[in-house]
């Protein structure tokens, strides 16, 4: 198929500056990209020429016993587009032609333009760790960090019912976009003015002090989900906290079915526009990736792989 529109994850961007991502490390040439849309470009099993499809990132391998017991998002056998998590490296989505096994296509809504729909994938990861925090409804839900996909996080919790969402972050920029996406209130950090009685915390970060602000925030006996991808190695945390307050700590890791929920959700106009804030062609992917890693300025950056430059 032909891919029309990439977007830069963290992940993508961790492998670019630091030669991998949390554990995984990059030790052999890796095309980056797992957040990818496009159109059809060959007929194969009832799609047509130009059929606009989304592409499920993974291909699990349907077997072990994470598979077996519907957890394919934790298979460790899993083919995962654009990733070094395994050898070979899974090359990435940031070409122009891909070829896909038919089963991570998915063909997308009438109406749902792909420079949205190409949300989908980080919208997966952030429903995801919104359902491993349980039932939100009516609750009140901390995030820290606002990147994208902490902005994800935000709508999908609002969507999920959450009746308050505070979202902290180091910048102003991305606590903006915060509120534009659902957020009922932002906190910089160095702010001394916290809301009390937190129900969830989701970190979205990927640091130490996010993680142990969500433990020493959350409500005795409440629950934090860790999305953000932490350092490589160990990561000390608040570990008495967790015990004395007997929260609950879970991790989030990628996703599966939710594929199939977020482009739902993004073809019933759920608002995440605002996260979208810029589009470089392939031939400026240097500069994309330099821009996307500002978080004062950028939060979401596509690439355009049409070989055209949209605004």
């Amino acid at each position: 198929m032909g891919i029309e529109f990439g977007g830069i994850c963290g992940s993508d961007l961790h492998y670019y500056h630091d030669g991998g991502v949390g554990d995984f490390r990059i030790r052999e040439p890796l095309v980056l990209g797992h957040e990818v849309v496009g159109r059809v470009s060959a007929e194969a099993d009832g799609f047509a020429v130009g059929t606009a499809v989304g592409i499920h990132p993974a291909t699990p391998c349907g077997t072990c016993a994470e598979c077996v017991r519907d957890r394919r998002n934790i298979c460790a056998y899993s083919n995962y587009l654009g990733s070094a998590a395994r050898d070979p490296h899974i090359q990435g989505g940031f070409v122009q032609e891909l070829i896909v096994p038919l089963e991570q296509v998915r063909v997308l809504p009438a109406g749902l333009e792909l420079r949205t729909a190409v949300l989908a994938e980080p919208l997966s990861v952030a429903i995801h760790a919104v359902r491993q925090a349980g039932s939100v409804d009516g609750k009140r839900v901390l995030v820290t960090g606002a990147g994208p996909i902490g902005l994800l996080v935000v709508a999908a919790l609002r969507q999920a019912g959450a009746v308050e969402v505070i979202a902290v972050d180091l910048h102003e920029t991305p606590l903006t976009l915060a509120t534009q996406v659902g957020a009922t209130t932002t906190i910089q950090v160095g702010e001394t003015d916290w809301p009390d009685e937190i129900d969830v915390a989701i970190e979205a970060s990927g640091t130490a002090a996010g993680l142990r602000t969500c433990l020493e925030r959350v409500r005795r006996g409440g629950a934090v989900v860790q999305v953000g991808t932490l350092p490589p190695g160990d990561t000390a945390f608040a570990g008495n906290v967790l015990m004395t307050r007997e929260l609950t700590l879970t991790g989030a890791f990628r996703f599966d079915h939710e594929f199939d929920s977020a482009i739902a959700l993004l073809a019933g106009g759920l608002n995440v526009a605002p996260i979208v804030t810029h589009t470089f062609p392939l031939g400026d992917a240097l500069s994309a990736f330099e821009l996307a890693s500002d978080r004062t300025t950028a939060s979401k950056v596509l690439l355009d792989l049409t070989g055209s430059r949209s605004a």
